[in-house]
Parts: C-alpha cells; sequence; structure tokens
C-alpha cells in the first residue's frame, strides 16, 4: 500500500471510474453503502495502489457540496471515525484507555471536517464529552438518531 502513484495522471478519473466499475454513479452512493468503512478502507478498495486516503474525502466534500449534503457527510465521516476508533461502541467505563480513544476518534474527525463546518463539530464533540451517548452506544451510518440531534441537516 504505497500510493505512489495516486498522485500520477488524472486522479479524478480514475477515482470516478473505479466507483463506475463497481456500480455506483457517485463516489457518495459507493462510501454511503459502506457506511463504517475508514477512508484508507474506501481508498484501498478503489484501488490499493494509486488512490489515497484524502482523494476519497476530497470527492466526497465536493460531492455533498454540490448536493448540499456537507451536514451528512460530516456525520457519515464521524460514524467511520467512531467505527474505527471505538468497534464496540462507546465505552461502557470511561478509563484512561477509553478516553484516549474517544479523544482519538474525535480529534481525527475535526481533521476531517469542511472549514464550514468546524463550529458545529466543536460543539458536537463539546455536547458528546459533557453528555456521553449510552455505554455501546455505536452510529451505523449519518442518519443515527443521535447524530441528528448533534448535527441537524441545515442545507437546503
Amino acid at each position: 500500500m504505497s500510493n505512489g502513484g495516486a498522485w500520477e495522471g488524472n486522479v479524478k478519473a480514475r477515482l470516478y471510474e473505479r466507483v463506475r466499475q463497481r456500480g455506483y454513479d457517485s463516489l457518495t452512493a459507493f462510501a454511503e453503502a459502506r457506511p463504517t468503512a475508514s477512508l484508507l478502507e474506501l481508498a484501498d478498495e478503489l484501488g490499493p495502489d494509486d488512490i489515497a486516503a484524502v482523494q476519497v474525502f476530497s470527492g466526497l466534500v465536493a460531492e455533498a457540496e454540490r448536493s448540499h449534503k456537507v451536514t451528512r457527510l460530516v456525520r457519515g465521516q464521524l460514524v467511520r471515525e467512531l467505527s474505527e476508533n471505538l468497534p464496540d461502541g462507546w465505552p461502557t467505563v470511561m478509563d484512561d484507555a477509553s478516553r484516549f480513544k474517544v479523544a482519538v476518534a474525535l480529534a481525527r474527525w475535526g481533521t476531517y471536517t469542511p472549514e464550514t463546518h468546524e463550529h458545529s463539530v466543536e460543539q458536537a464533540k463539546a455536547a458528546l464529552r459533557a453528555s456521553p451517548p449510552s455505554p455501546g452506544w455505536r452510529p451505523l451510518g449519518p442518519d443515527d438518531e443521535l447524530l441528528l440531534t448533534l448535527l441537524p441537516d441545515e442545507e437546503a
């Protein structure tokens, strides 16, 4: 998995060609069919040697902006980060190890947040820390009830 060829040639064309080869008409449809897969897993599925996770995310942001669904994308990215970092769901006991895992998931989520949504994400993080979800909570997609409460759709 070197991703050495990820930046060569027409990245966008290669990305969308791979998505179409898998039977999807958009990168969003491809990603939403795998709501708990990490960006790296999505990139590896599309091309382990010539597609990078950041390219997948960039394509997802562009599509979300065009369809006015950036908030949904942001919720979906939290699902991906929680699935990767807390595979068994929200910790039952908040010891140091659990706090660290939660912090990593929330920090990584913040790094994959478009500027337009940074304030909302910071508020959502604060809400999760102040009032943690039930132990075992594990959202399986961007339309999870708690996620909709934290980051309601605001786009038209």
